[in-house]
């Protein structure tokens, strides 16, 4: 997915907000964890004790959200606000580090949340990396 980003970054006519190649990762970063937790909170949903995994499920619901917009408010090149931009990736990096920890919190009984954790932790430092760059 990350070729396709890059493709479309590649092609605007504007000047890109941070490093080409960090944003494009960030963003592919951002919709690949946004599916993951969305998927893990299903799972969740489809265990036995779904009782016990109810923070689980509220904060990867959070997260896909959080992912999904920076995704997009990331493509969004033309008049951004670089101040809008750093708080809403400082916000992915966080609902992903607070989906990642609760979610490994998890892994070992649950498959479903160990891959999350991953693909959260994986989301969160392409955010740190996005940030630096826009430092």
């Amino acid at each position: 997915m990350t070729h396709t980003i890059t493709a479309m970054l590649d092609t605007h006519p504007g000047e890109p907000v941070a490093d080409k190649q960090a944003l494009a990762e960030c963003i592919d970063a951002c919709l690949r964890c946004a599916q993951t937790c969305t998927a893990c909170a299903d799972a969740c949903l489809s265990e036995d004790m779904v009782a016990d995994l109810r923070a689980c499920i509220r904060l990867n619901a959070d997260c896909a959200d959080i992912c999904s917009t920076t995704a997009s408010v990331l493509s969004r090149q033309t008049g951004g606000d670089a101040t809008v931009v750093t708080a809403i990736v400082q916000a992915c990096a966080a609902a992903c580090r607070a989906c990642g920890d609760e979610c490994g919190t998890h892994a070992e009984m649950h498959e479903h949340c160990r891959v999350c954790a991953e693909a959260c932790r994986a989301c969160e430092e392409a955010c740190n990396r996005l940030l630096a760059a826009l430092a």
